[in-house]
C-alpha cells in the first residue's frame, strides 16, 4: 500500500495524526529556537539604533573638542564700502576703512576700421605688445584681418590682456584691449616692428578710455594704496574686498554664534542618545514596556558613564555646570546661554582651555594644563563606540548567537524530517497489516454467519 493512502486501511493511522505529532514536536524543539532567534535579531536591530545614535553624539563632540572652533572669527561691518573674510586665529580688533578710489584696469581703444574683416597689414611682419612691462611678439601677414589680430592677442597675451571687437556705428569697428589686472602699472602699448601695418589705428591710434590706477584707502586714518581691490596683505588672516568709495566700521570678533550652534548640537545629540539608552534599558515587570537591554550590563554601563561625565569631566578646575550646562531630574540636558556667554566674555581663554584643552589660569593665578572636557567625553565614549570596541564586540556576539541558533534550527528540522519520514513508512506498513486483518475478520464473520443460517 502506498504512503499516500495512509489511513485507508484502518482509518486510525492517518496523516492528520502524524501532522499533530509533528506539530507537538516542533512546539517543543523548534519554537523555542525561533523565539530565541527573534530575540537576538531584535537585540541586533536595537543595537544598530543605539550605535547610530552614539555616532551622531560622537560627531557633535568632535566638532567642539577642537581648539579650531574657538579660533573661528566673524566680521561685522557697518557700511558698504568693503566686504571682509576672516580666517581662524585672526587678531580680534576694531578698525575703520575709508575707500577713496578703487583700483582700475587699463582699457585701450584702437582707431576705426570699416569691418572686422578689414586687413590690417600689407605684408608680413610683427608688432610688440607691451603690458605691465612684459613684451609679447605678435606676427601678422597680408591676410591678417582685424578679427584675426584680436584672436592672436588673446592667444599670445591672454594672461595679461583681453581683446574684443565692438561695432560702434555702421562701418565703425574698434579693437578694445583691457588689462587683465588692475593697478597703475598696467600700461598697454603696441609698436610695429616691421612698418607693415596699414595705418596707425593699432599703434599711435590707440586711445586710453580708462587709465589703470591703484586703489586708495585709509586704515584708521593712515593712507594705503594697493594695485588690486582685493587686499590680503594688510592684516594677517583678513581678505578685504574694496567695493565702493565710502567709509566702513569693521569689528573682528570670535565667531560666538558658531560656537553656540555647535553647543546646541551637542546638547541635542546628548538628549537623543540618552533617550534611546533610557528606552532600551528600561526596567519593568510589564514585558511590553521593558527595554530589550534591561538586563544587558554593557549598554547600562554606557548609559551610566555618559550621565556621570557631565559632572566628572573638567580636570579638577570645574565642571560643565559652571558653563551653563545642566541636566534635570528626567536626565534632559540644557544649556543656559547667558551663563555660557558670560564665561566667554569674562575669560575666553579659560573657556577654551576647559572645553578643548590648554592652559587654564586659576583664581590664584596658578595654571593647570587641561586635556579638555569634551576630549574626556570623546575618549570615554569611544571606548565603547570605536572600531572593535565594546559595542562592536556586542554586535559580534549577537551575530554569532544568531548563526548558532540558525544551525541548531536546521539540525532540529532535519532530525524531525527524518523521523517523520520513517513514521510515515511505518504507519503505511501498520495500516496495510490492519487492512489485511480487517479483511480476514470480515471473511470469518461471513463464514460463521453462513454456518449459523443453515444450522
Amino acid at each position: 500500500m502506498a504512503v499516500s493512502s495512509l489511513g485507508a486501511g484502518s482509518g486510525i493511522l492517518t496523516q492528520d495524526v502524524l501532522d499533530q505529532l509533528r506539530k507537538a514536536d516542533e512546539a517543543a524543539q523548534i519554537t523555542p529556537i525561533d523565539l530565541s532567534l527573534a530575540n537576538e535579531n531584535d537585540k541586533k536591530d536595537a543595537l544598530a539604533v543605539v550605535d547610530a545614535s552614539m555616532t551622531n553624539f560622537i560627531d557633535s563632540i568632535n566638532e567642539i573638542k577642537s581648539k579650531g572652533l574657538y579660533n573661528e572669527r566673524s566680521a561685522t561691518i557697518t557700511g558698504t564700502s568693503v566686504e571682509i573674510t576672516a580666517t581662524a586665529g585672526t587678531d580680534i580688533q576694531d578698525f575703520n576703512l575709508t575707500v577713496n578710489s578703487l583700483a582700475t584696469k587699463q582699457i585701450e581703444q584702437s582707431g576705426s576700421f570699416s569691418a572686422d574683416t578689414s586687413l590690417i597689414a600689407s605684408g608680413a611682419g610683427s608688432v610688440n605688445l607691451n603690458v605691465n612691462g612684459t613684451d609679447y611678439t605678435i606676427n601678422y601677414d597680408a591676410t591678417t584681418t582685424l578679427k584675426d589680430f584680436k584672436t592672436l592677442i588673446n592667444d599670445t597675451a591672454g594672461t595679461d590682456v583681453n581683446a574684443t571687437i565692438v561695432q560702434l556705428n555702421t562701418g565703425d569697428f574698434r579693437l578694445f584691449i583691457n588689462s587683465a589686472n588692475t593697478g597703475s602699472s598696467q600700461n598697454i602699448t603696441i609698436t610695429d616692428n616691421s612698418a607693415g601695418l596699414n595705418g596707425t589705428q593699432l599703434t599711435s591710434g590707440l586711445t586710453a578710455i580708462q587709465t589703470a590706477a591703484n586703489a586708495s584707502f585709509t586704515f584708521n586714518g593712515q593712507a594705503v594704496t594697493r594695485q588690486s581691490n582685493t587686499v590680503t596683505d594688510l592684516i594677517t588672516g583678513l581678505t578685504i574686498d574694496l567695493k565702493e568709495t565710502g567709509s566702513s566700521e569693521v569689528s573682528i570678533a570670535q565667531n560666538r554664534q558658531g560656537i553656540l550652534d555647535k553647543m546646541d548640537s551637542f546638547v541635542s545629540k546628548y538628549n537623543s542618545a540618552i533617550s534611546e539608552l533610557n528606552k532600551v534599558t528600561k526596567i519593568s515587570v510589564d514585558s511590553s514596556v521593558r527595554g530589550i537591554f534591561s538586563g544587558e550590563s554593557t549598554i547600562k554601563s554606557l548609559k551610566s558613564e555618559i550621565q556621570d561625565l557631565v559632572t566628572t569631566v573638567g580636570g579638577g578646575v570645574g565642571s560643565l555646570l559652571d558653563y551653563g550646562f545642566d541636566v534635570d531630574k528626567d536626565g534632559v540636558m540644557s544649556l543656559d546661554k547667558t551663563i555660557f556667554e558670560a564665561a566667554l566674555d569674562k575669560n575666553p581663554d579659560n573657556v577654551e582651555a576647559f572645553l578643548a584643552g590648554g592652559t587654564f589660569t586659576n583664581a590664584d593665578l596658578t595654571t593647570t594644563t587641561l586635556t579638555g572636557a569634551f576630549t574626556q567625553f570623546s575618549t570615554s565614549i569611544e571606548s565603547y563606540t570605536k572600531f572593535n570596541a565594546t559595542l562592536d564586540q556586542l554586535k559580534t556576539s549577537f551575530t554569532d548567537n544568531i548563526s548558532s541558533l540558525e544551525d541548531r534550527k536546521t539540525t532540529a528540522t532535519q532530525r524531525l524530517d527524518s523521523r517523520y519520514e520513517i513514521l510515515k513508512k511505518r504507519y503505511a506498513s501498520y495500516d496495510a497489516i490492519i487492512a489485511r486483518l480487517n479483511n480476514s475478520s470480515s471473511l470469518f464473520t461471513q463464514i460463521i454467519n453462513s454456518s449459523n443460517k443453515y444450522n
